[in-house]
């Protein structure tokens, strides 16, 4: 054979077996917080949408702002997280197609067992910032513009406290993840707000528990939004869509439902919820 006909061959096959590869690989990109991806969340349902349409998902794991930033500029074909303003917003200059509800959980505020700020048992959120402030103690903020941070510096600010002016050395502030930032709270004995799936996964507890749960300030909503094609035309829209359509669906609700560590429930479903 000619060795240039022989050359020319062999890099037809080479494209061709790559480019079947390529077809093989079925996969939408997912910006999503830390929270869905640290508590487990992710490694529990991803699987089961896998297994179903053969379509991969590949989590980048980012705070909510930085995941909308990320999906700004055509990094991601779906976002996943939980700031319903920072949501909307993203819809409406024209970044994402519709923002459907997923599910809900809560958020905790957990400080050392020895409370200094003595907040224990308080169902105010409210209050209980305002008595750590007053006793300046240890407090550990992610710092991130994630959607735990942004729900951070709303209660702040509805408890009159102008956190990014009235702040001093009993106010840490990480700029990491929900994992990182309760390691630092608990090697601190700190108080922080953390959502509490994160928390029920995470192990690192030491002196640390939740001590003021159940305000209704404390809600914390996911939504679960397609990236705009028509903003950026590599978006895998179909793919993308699959996802959502199961995440929303009961199959895909079911399997939010169903994880659980220890018997204990992370994340509510509540798509088609209205409001929500």
């Amino acid at each position: 054979m000619n060795p240039n006909l022989m050359i020319y061959t062999l890099l037809s096959v080479s494209i061709l077996a790559a480019s079947g590869t390529e077809a093989q690989t079925r996969f939408i990109t997912v910006a999503s917080t830390t929270s869905t991806e640290q508590s487990g969340l992710f490694r529990h349902i991803l699987p089961i949408f896998e297994q179903k349409t053969g379509i991969q998902v590949r989590v980048v794991a980012l705070g909510t702002g930085q995941a909308l930033d990320l999906a700004r500029r055509g990094d991601a074909d779906v976002v996943f997280v939980h700031a319903k303003s920072a949501e909307e917003k993203f819809v409406a200059e024209g970044y994402g197609v519709t923002r459907l509800p997923v599910m809900y959980n809560d958020f905790v505020l957990i400080g050392p067992k020895s409370d200094p700020a003595g907040i224990a048992g308080s169902k105010d959120v409210l209050d209980a910032l305002r008595r750590i402030r007053s006793s300046a103690s240890p407090f550990v903020s992610r710092g991130d513009r994630s959607g735990t941070h942004m729900a951070e510096i709303e209660l702040w600010r509805m408890a009159g406290i102008g956190i990014e002016k009235d702040r001093g050395p009993w106010y840490r502030d990480t700029g990491q993840g929900m994992g990182p930032a309760l390691n630092t709270a608990s090697s601190m004995n700190g108080y922080i707000l953390a959502d509490r799936g994160t928390w029920i996964s995470f192990k690192n507890r030491g002196d640390l528990a939740i001590l003021v749960d159940g305000d209704k300030r404390l809600f914390n909503q996911y939504g679960v939004i397609l990236v705009n094609p028509e903003k950026h035309q590599h978006v895998k829209k179909e793919m993308g869509q699959a996802f959502i359509n199961w995440v929303v669906s009961p199959d895909g609700q079911k399997a939010i439902a169903d994880y659980k560590i220890g018997g204990e429930q992370l994340f509510f479903p509540n798509a088609g919820q209205q409001g929500a």
